[in-house]
C-alpha cells in the first residue's frame, strides 16, 4: 500500500468507523477518543495526541468539519480545508482513525464510538467534557492532559495577522 493510501485508510465516515472499532474491540484493544478543529497543526497538538495515544491502543479523532469550525471559531476559520486537516492528522503515527463530524459537539460520535477513554486538553475540566457521562456510564475513563503553554492555533493566527 502506498503511503498516501495508508493515510487515506485512516480517514473514516461514521459507517466505517463502527466496523473498524468492532474489529479493534474483538482484538481487545483499548479505544481512546478525542476531538477538535486541529486547524493549524502545531507542537501542542502533536504533544497532546501522542500523550492521548499512549493511554490506550487505538486513538480515534473526531474532527470538526469546516462548517462546524466556522460556527465555533468565526467566518475566518478554518484556515486549512477539511481534506488537509484530515490528511495531516491521519499522517501522524499516533493517530489510528480520523472521523469528521458536522455538529458543534461530538456527542453523537462519542455515542457511536463508545470509547474506553475520553481525552481533552488541560484547558477543560472533566465535568465540562461533552460525552463524559456516556463514557463514565459504561465504565470508561475521562482524562484531561496538560495544556502546553504558548501553542495554540489562535495565537499562531494572531501572530500571522500582526505581520
Amino acid at each position: 500500500m502506498s503511503q498516501l493510501n495508508a493515510i487515506r485508510a485512516k480517514i473514516h465516515d461514521w459507517a466505517t468507523i463502527v466496523q473498524t472499532i468492532a474489529h479493534w474491540r474483538a482484538q481487545g484493544y483499548t479505544i481512546v477518543f478525542t476531538n477538535g478543529c486541529f486547524d493549524i497543526l502545531h507542537y501542542g497538538h502533536l504533544h497532546y495526541l501522542a500523550e492521548a495515544r499512549d493511554l490506550g491502543d487505538k486513538l480515534v479523532i473526531g474532527l470538526n468539519t469546516a462548517a462546524s469550525v466556522q460556527r465555533l471559531k468565526g467566518p475566518h476559520r478554518p484556515i486549512h480545508d477539511e481534506m488537509t486537516r484530515q490528511h495531516l492528522l491521519a499522517a501522524l503515527t499516533c493517530v489510528d482513525a480520523v472521523v469528521p463530524f458536522e455538529t458543534d459537539t461530538p456527542l453523537e460520535l462519542i455515542r457511536l464510538v463508545q470509547p474506553d477513554l475520553l481525552v481533552k486538553g488541560g484547558d477543560w475540566q472533566p465535568e465540562q467534557i461533552v460525552g463524559s457521562d456516556i463514557v463514565l456510564a459504561r465504565g470508561g475513563q475521562v482524562q484531561c492532559l496538560p495544556y502546553i503553554e504558548g501553542y495554540s492555533t489562535t495565537a499562531i493566527e494572531q501572530q500571522i495577522r500582526s505581520w
